[in-house]
């Protein structure tokens, strides 16, 4: 009975381990399939803020046959809109 318990924590511990290893995979950059900064679908414009430290960042949103902008991001992924206005983003230098 000893023996099982010490395999079953065994193979809990392992399995924590693995599950524990998974997520820190999914959620690094290359792990998403979507590049970090700028990025277009084929209807859609995105940016895409990589980091670790939680960090906000200001990007400048070229937009087409419109004035350009500034927008804040967080980590992560932004939707910017329309693939067909917008022209491309791209970090300022600054936070937010």
């Amino acid at each position: 009975m000893r023996l099982r318990r010490t395999v079953s924590s065994a193979l809990g511990a392992a399995a924590l381990v693995l599950t524990s290893l998974g997520a820190v995979a999914a959620a690094s950059p290359a792990a998403s399939g979507e590049p970090c900064g700028f990025y277009e679908t084929g209807s859609d414009a995105f940016y895409r803020h990589c980091t670790t430290d939680g960090s906000q960042v200001v990007i400048k949103v070229e937009v087409a046959r419109a004035r350009d902008y500034e927008r804040c991001v967080a980590r992560g992924t932004t939707w910017l809109g329309s693939a067909r206005k917008i022209q491309g983003a791209h970090y300022t230098g600054r936070t937010c």
